[in-house]
């Protein structure tokens, strides 16, 4: 990317990492209103009632028998799917706080609340947080094997390649659907897409022999990714629908559906309808970042920059913690008197996670710096050859062309243009530039 180019490529790149998408070039038109709009229409009142009931039901009973502390762990489940739901930050925070209660009053000696306190550290990226209180869990004993579960999701998001392995090869059963899915998530990290797809496929076999619609919902919307990853977008886009015929209010599948609508068919009006339905529901952050990256491809610089402003003042009204740090950096760093924040922020990043993820925040933060040669250190010694995501390909072939590797860009070019739709039409640009 060119020093001195607008927001607009971070921006695609910021919701391109919300979405797991494709290698697509527009084709034909995949996504049908008459498919989704019944899900436009629906609001989710009545399930925020029926957990909202819930949490009374077990706050009463927690109130005339307080020597429960199992009663807590109950009301802290329904504050988290309550922010399951809204997506307000503070009912994620008062689960937190329920079974840190919880945890205190069994003594430290429950593997259960330490493993439910590690979720919520997780959906709040407080990985180390995590991660200390699974080994916690583990030498208390009980239920082992679902702690290592949790460990091998935890240092995969850390970093610590070596150590998820282990983890993943102690719970090796390829009958089990928890197994199944960490190993589509390893193969598909070392960009060994066909191969987790089957074992997703697998899963999916596995969990349509039972009744449980949470674990259909999950493995049918992730699906739905990795076939988009794939570059098979009538399959994503099927299980999308079949995501929403399970759960009507769920707000990923409608967003994955948006996307395909706005990065594969073009459509900006179809995927600003979807979009403005969900805000109405829920005040997400990713949302604004995809109505920026919608408007920024309209050449709507006014609806662009309120959806920026949007996006960081709803930021700046919750307490997200590290949870939006890499969309902030991105976004920093296209303001030369922000830089120095973002290069602190992205340092801070690689302190808790050094994933190459983080290094490509890092290595891009200096490149926008104009600091080319320290850009290319990290990239070399961090991101080249380490990630297969198409966001980090393409910093890094922007940060070898800054640096006269010629050579190496060419042969990325052709593999950043497989990947245009899950950059988003924004790239198209830069990447005919390298």
């Amino acid at each position: 990317m060119k020093t001195n180019q607008s927001i607009k490529y971070s921006i695609g790149l910021i919701f391109s990492a919300l979405l797991i998408s494709c290698n697509s070039n527009p084709k034909k038109e995949i996504t049908k209103k008459q498919d989704y709009q019944k899900y436009l229409t629906l609001d989710n009142s009545s399930k925020r009632n029926e957990i909202e009931k819930e949490i009374q039901f077990w706050q009463t009973k927690y109130t005339i028998a307080p020597n429960q502390p199992t009663y807590l762990v109950k009301i802290a489940n329904q504050y988290t799917n309550l922010f399951e739901t809204n997506a307000q930050i503070k009912n994620l925070y008062k689960a937190e706080e329920l079974l840190l209660e919880a945890n205190k009053k069994l003594f430290e000696k429950s593997s259960e609340v330490m493993r439910a306190i590690a979720r919520n550290y997780i959906t709040q990226h407080k990985f180390k947080e995590a991660l200390t209180h699974l080994e916690k869990a583990y030498q208390l004993g009980e239920k082992k094997k679902e702690t290592e579960k949790m460990l091998f999701d935890v240092h995969m998001e850390l970093g610590n390649y070596k150590l998820a392995y282990s983890s993943l090869n102690k719970i090796r059963n390829t009958k089990d659907f928890d197994y199944l899915i960490r190993a589509a998530k390893w193969n598909d990290h070392n960009g060994r897409l066909d191969y987790a797809i089957l074992l997703m496929e697998e899963a999916k076999k596995r969990v349509e022999t039972k009744e449980n619609k949470a674990l259909k919902v999950w493995v049918y919307s992730n699906l739905a990714d990795f076939y988009g990853h794939d570059g098979r977008i009538e399959d994503s886009y099927a299980f999308y629908l079949k995501t929403l015929e399970l759960d009507n209010s769920n707000s990923y599948a409608l967003k994955g559906i948006a996307w395909i609508a706005f990065s594969h068919e073009r459509n900006t009006k179809k995927a600003n309808e979807i979009i403005t339905f969900l805000e109405r529901k829920n005040k997400i952050p990713d949302l604004f970042l995809l109505k920026a990256e919608i408007a920024e491809f309209d050449k709507n610089e006014f609806e662009k920059e309120k959806a920026i402003e949007s996006f960081i003042s709803t930021l700046s009204q919750n307490e997200y913690g590290d949870m939006y740090n890499k969309y902030k950096i991105l976004l920093m760093v296209e303001n030369k008197n922000q830089i120095d924040n973002a290069l602190f922020l992205a340092k801070e990043e690689v302190q808790n996670r050094p994933t190459p993820e983080s290094y490509d925040l890092l290595a891009w933060s200096y490149y926008k710096k104009g600091d080319l040669k320290k850009a290319l250190e990290i990239a070399q010694k961090h991101t080249l050859n380490k990630s297969f995501e198409p966001s980090i390909l393409l910093h890094n072939a922007i940060i070898l062309k800054s640096n006269k590797y010629k050579n190496n860009t060419n042969e990325m070019k052709a593999e950043l243009m497989a990947s245009l739709y899950e950059l988003g039409p924004s790239a198209e640009n830069e990447i005919n530039r390298l």
